[in-house]
């Protein structure tokens, strides 16, 4: 080979190239450590009303490691995101040494059974409960696991049959049998049971809202309970007031009429057929 001027000369040329990329690869791995393309700011926008700088530095700056050039972005943005009250983040690189982070917040609609809360796309998530009721008392959801959507999109159905009673939802419960109740924000508790079809709950709310001016009528807002899961009408229960026995009507010979006398009637309204 040394006597072949060609193959020298392409040996030369092939070592001074590796020398030559050698020495870029070791003066910009010397270059991007430089201190000053060290972050030395990270600015946060969006929307940040439960976001302290506090949570951030704990949460979140305090596991960024690179600068940069070495940052690993989505592992920036999973660290932001692991913050609470944070349902998403975004992160970029801006030079030389800055990051941006965009927020995005959980709105809080209700708490769940398990003490976390539930955001207005029915997403549960931890934060302080104390903060989330800064604007007001958040009603209570329960459910099986797994069912949060399902209830939040019962919730706004409830919020929007019971618009007629100047009454909203303040407990919303699905059992693990997947019969639904209600506690209104007047005290009254709803048994609504379980959906048959499309249209069940709809028309066992509708069916209360109708006759509610005829139950305060007699009953003023003594309401306690209502069972809606009659297929023709619903029973209430009213504070002070019991159910009297077939064995009591007979005696009264009142049988099938409504008995008025304090802490003695409870009889059922609108009532036909049996519960489903």
């Amino acid at each position: 080979m040394w006597h072949n001027i060609r193959l020298l000369n392409a040996f030369v040329s092939t070592i001074v190239v590796l020398c030559v990329l050698g020495t870029l690869v070791a003066g910009g791995r010397w270059l991007i450590h430089r201190p000053f393309f060290t972050l030395r700011m990270i600015q946060v926008d969006g929307d940040v009303e439960h976001i302290s700088d506090f949570l951030l530095r704990v949460n979140a700056v305090s596991h960024l490691h690179g600068n940069f050039f070495t940052i690993n972005i989505e592992s920036a943005r999973a660290a932001f995101e692991r913050v609470p009250w944070v349902r998403s983040a975004s992160v970029r690189r801006v030079w030389p040494n800055r990051l941006a982070v965009t927020l995005e917040e959980y709105k809080p609609l209700a708490t769940w059974g398990d003490g976390r809360l539930v955001s207005l796309d029915g997403e549960l998530f931890t934060a302080n409960l104390d903060e989330a009721e800064n604007d007001g008392h958040l009603p209570e959801f329960t459910g099986p696991p797994g069912s949060e959507k399902d209830v939040t999109e019962r919730y706004y159905d409830f919020v929007k049959w019971f618009a007629g009673l100047n009454m909203k939802p303040d407990s919303v419960v699905l059992s693990d049998r997947y019969a639904w109740s209600v506690r209104l924000s007047g005290g009254i508790q709803l048994a609504l049971g379980r959906e048959r079809d499309s249209s069940t709950l709809a028309l066992r709310c509708q069916r209360f809202v109708q006759a509610y001016p005829e139950v305060v009528q007699r009953w003023g807002n003594q309401i306690e309970y209502a069972d809606l899961r009659y297929p023709n009408g619903f029973a209430v229960r009213a504070a002070g007031m019991r159910f009297l026995t077939e064995g009591e009507l007979k005696k009264l010979d009142l049988q099938g009429q409504l008995l008025i006398r304090p802490s003695v009637l409870k009889r059922d309204i609108q009532k036909s057929g049996s519960k489903e």
